[in-house]
């Protein structure tokens, strides 16, 4: 089975600003919910963890495991979404016009990069490669796999599994901390 999850809170969720790639940690409500999660899921069986290496995600992970003996490994191609120069912007909704808007209103008219932002062809490549190179070995061996990321990178996996179009690219609605269970089934590339 294949499990994912979201980091819990940082101090940039609670002030409503982009993080993208930008380094933030867990602050004390983000440890709560890691906390948790980890006693709501401590019966999910989970063969391995494989993590974004960002702090949030790292973090998370680590506390959402604790002390069962299942390894945590990260990859860099789990890290979140980039969204460049637009990343520690606060409030983008607020800012009329603001270009990168369209990848969280319209993400089907979000075609090009935007202020150096990633594209969505670059984001599905990686984590298309990353669910093709190690998670489908590792359910088909039997495995239970557990993914902890962020927002725009675990939405690129639901798509994928699910083979959603890029329009309903946030559909999942990922709440931070909260286990989703997906059934594989040889991930699809998305239409991008």
């Amino acid at each position: 089975m294949l499990y994912i999850m979201r980091h819990g809170k940082t101090d940039w969720n609670a002030l409503h600003k982009l993080q993208g790639r930008t380094d933030i940690s867990l602050n004390e409500e983000g440890r709560r919910m890691a906390k948790k999660a980890n006693e709501e899921y401590k019966n999910v069986h989970i063969d391995v963890c494989y993590c974004s290496p960002l702090i949030r995600a790292h973090e998370t992970a680590q506390i959402l495991i604790g002390d069962r003996e299942i390894p945590i490994i990260t990859d860099e191609r789990l890290v979140e979404m980039s969204f460049g120069e637009y990343e520690g912007i606060a409030n983008s909704f607020e800012i009329p016009d603001c270009p990168i808007n369209v990848l969280f209103k319209a993400p089907e008219n979000y075609v090009e990069s935007v202020g150096g932002a990633e594209t969505f062809a670059e984001l599905f490549a990686r984590t298309g490669a990353f669910l093709k190179e190690v998670v489908e070995p590792q359910l088909q061996a039997g495995k239970d796999v557990l993914i902890v990321g962020h927002g725009a990178m675990n939405a690129s996996i639901v798509c994928q599994i699910k083979d959603l179009p890029i329009k309903d690219f946030w559909s999942a609605g990922l709440e931070q901390c909260k286990l989703l269970q997906l059934e594989y089934r040889n991930a699809v590339p998305c239409e991008v």
